[in-house]
């Protein structure tokens, strides 16, 4: 077996020089420090934030920029360089519309430039620098940033950027230069979930992170429940729907994905022509800039869409009575003479009570009108190719949960006794706990989006990803209902809480997290669980660092529709070679747009330095390269004595 793979390993590597020459430059790899790895959790579609945040590595460029020109450039001028490399299109156009000499600008721009890619991109091999550079203009990248002529560097700088100038190759060149340096910046980049709902558009987030080079994703219960409707799911349509229509998100559903909304706009308006459904009007914090739809219609929709997804949920929790909801089953409880609600034997006054679809003997079964709509929308979904290309790449890139370089990443929690012991939790009936479950499930979501037939649910495909969605025993939502029917229908505020899995309350217990860590095979003593999913409220006190330090909640709020909750915008949790940091943001302002008195950096905390720095060697793809080595030296081995032939070139 050994000879066949180094047989094949051979077909690569033909002879002991090029086999040798490998060794060599791995081994040189392994002894480069780390790559900063950077942590983003709860994007929530908020395109705009998070772009930026990447563009400026959430801070570092710009103490890079103050480390290498705090002496020679004024506190405008660096504000200026910062502002070219977050948004380098947006700032030459400033630059042209004002009264400088563009050529000039131009040239003493690219030298500040190629001296921040040069700080940035020290911890690299010249090789993995090249491959980084764009296709075009990398060669000449590459002799600015690795000239080593002292006497005629001056010389040399001067007459490539003079020539890029006089071929009018400026603002291309600063572009990419800008772009350059924030893929060396952020070498490794995990979205630890929720890239989907609330803000206007995940899809532009998507298309970003499908051309990064390097990201991977921890699923959230936002993303899960895009997953399960790309499946077709009703259940998880009509939630999507829901949301995204009360958070006046038509550009990204019908422009973006091509959802056909029309006929659900047409359904709403004749069924509540006369109903104002002002318990349903949208959050109108951003604006569509291509299809804007009347305030008046959008709460229409969102009210009709809503009787859908309560009849189509109910539906599914009596096809699984495995789930255990059927406490949410409430349409039921609605007596239509009163109007009222009986919940827990408590009787409460409905704030509305106009149900024209919904038939008081059989309130779960949908009308004809409802049937076909759902099965147009689920058509949309279905053959929509920029949202099945956007969610395989969701599973070819994600899971469930991550153990990288020491560090445990996951959206949610794992389902916790009151005791502090990992919780039975039985889905599509198996039962398991702690890592099993998280593995079972991950199997279980790429089958029913993949190959169904291969699946242990029952019922619709997808419907374990609404179940992962809303479950009360759900890693991905941890909390024992959602009251959706409540906030919208019932007055008493009890009505609306949810009840949270104990791991919220256990999880700032050093013995918990180190009990977590140690369910997946990691070393206390040194690694971390990085963890979205529950805003910070850091104006209440609230502190993300849980467990003394072993566990960060690095949710803090990114959607403009927690900021109030929050008091901040954000956070980015940075693994460097020689530190940990945890990183505030405040919200987001364009940085070209007012810069003065508008951009406000964020505040980066270290939150954790290490007591020696960490090479390659020491990560994960450390230990991968290090069996290459050992392979290829094998390899060499059996060139030596005969066993596999040599091609000499």
């Amino acid at each position: 077996m050994e000879e066949k793979y180094l047989k094949l390993l051979a077909k690569e590597y033909p002879n002991i020089k090029s086999a040798a020459a490998e060794i060599i430059n791995l081994s040189a790899i392994l002894s480069l420090p780390k790559g900063t790895e950077f942590f983003f959790s709860d994007l929530h579609g908020e395109h705009e934030a998070f772009i930026h945040m990447l563009k400026s590595a959430s801070g570092v460029i710009r103490s890079r920029i103050d480390d290498i020109f705090g002496k020679s450039l004024s506190v405008k001028d660096r504000d200026s360089l910062a502002a070219l490399i977050y948004s380098s299109e947006e700032e030459i156009k400033n630059i042209k519309a004002g009264n400088e000499d563009y050529d000039e600008w131009c040239k003493v721009s690219i030298y500040r430039l190629i001296e921040v890619c040069k700080s940035v991109s020290t911890k690299y091999t010249r090789s993995k620098v090249r491959k980084r550079l764009p296709v075009n203009s990398g060669y000449i990248m590459d002799e600015l940033l690795h000239a080593e002529d002292e006497a005629n560097k001056e010389h040399y700088y001067s007459e490539i950027i003079n020539s890029i100038i006089a071929c009018q190759m400026g603002e291309t060149f600063i572009n990419q230069i800008a772009k350059t340096i924030g893929r060396l910046t952020v070498d490794r980049l995990h979205i630890i979930g929720d890239i989907f709902d609330r803000g206007p558009h995940p899809d532009y987030i998507m298309n970003f992170l499908m051309d990064f080079h390097d990201v991977d994703f921890q699923w959230g219960n936002h993303d899960i429940l895009w997953m399960g409707a790309a499946t077709g799911n009703w259940a998880c349509i009509t939630n999507v729907i829901r949301q995204n229509i009360s958070y006046n998100n038509f550009d990204m559903l019908e422009v973006g994905y091509g959802i056909n909304l029309r006929p659900l706009a047409m359904f709403a308006n004749d069924v509540y022509k006369d109903d104002p459904c002002s318990l349903f009007a949208p959050h109108m914090l951003d604006e569509n800039k291509f299809d804007t739809v009347d305030e008046s219609l959008t709460a229409k929709m969102h009210k009709a869409i809503l009787i859908i997804q309560l009849k189509v949920e109910g539906a599914r929790i009596m096809a699984h009575p495995e789930y255990k909801m059927e406490d949410r089953l409430l349409l039921d409880k609605i007596d239509f003479e009163n109007g009222t609600i009986k919940i827990n034997q408590t009787e409460y006054k409905m704030k509305d009570m106009n149900f024209p679809t919904i038939d008081s003997e059989n309130p779960y079964e949908l009308s004809k009108a409802e049937e076909n709509l759902l099965n147009t929308i689920e058509a949309s979904f279905l053959h929509s190719e920029s949202l099945q290309r956007q969610i395989k790449f969701l599973f070819s890139h994600g899971a469930m949960y991550m153990c990288i370089n020491g560090n445990l990443l996951y959206h949610g929690c794992i389902p916790m006794t009151n005791d502090g012991e990992f919780e039975n939790c039985t889905i599509n009936g198996t039962t398991c706990k702690g890592k099993k479950l998280l593995d079972y499930i991950d199997q279980q979501v790429r089958n029913a989006y993949f190959n169904p037939s291969k699946s242990e649910e029952t019922g619709r495909s997808g419907d374990i990803m609404w179940y992962l969605w809303l479950g009360n025993k759900s890693p991905l939502f941890g909390k024992d209902k959602m009251a959706t029917f409540e906030r919208f229908f019932i007055e008493e505020e009890s009505t609306h809480r949810e009840k949270s899995d104990p791991y919220y309350e256990l999880n700032n217990k050093k013995e918990i997290c180190e009990k977590i860590l140690k369910e997946f095979n990691l070393d206390i003593t040194s690694s971390h669980i990085l963890n979205g999913h529950v805003p910070v409220k850091i104006k209440d006190g609230e502190s993300p660092i849980k467990g003394e330090g072993l566990l960060y909640i690095i949710d803090g709020g990114m959607s403009k529709a927690y900021q109030k909750t929050t008091g901040i915008a954000g956070y980015t949790f940075i693994s460097s070679s020689r530190y940990m940091a945890l990183t505030e943001h405040f919200p987001y302002m364009p940085a070209y747009e007012n810069r003065e008195e508008k951009y406000t950096a964020p505040k980066i905390k270290i939150v954790e330095t290490f007591k020696k720095r960490i090479n390659v060697s020491d990560t994960d793809i450390g230990h991968t390269i290090q069996e290459d080595v050992k392979e290829l030296q094998n390899l060499v081995n059996a060139y030596k004595i005969g066993v596999i032939k040599e091609i000499i070139q």
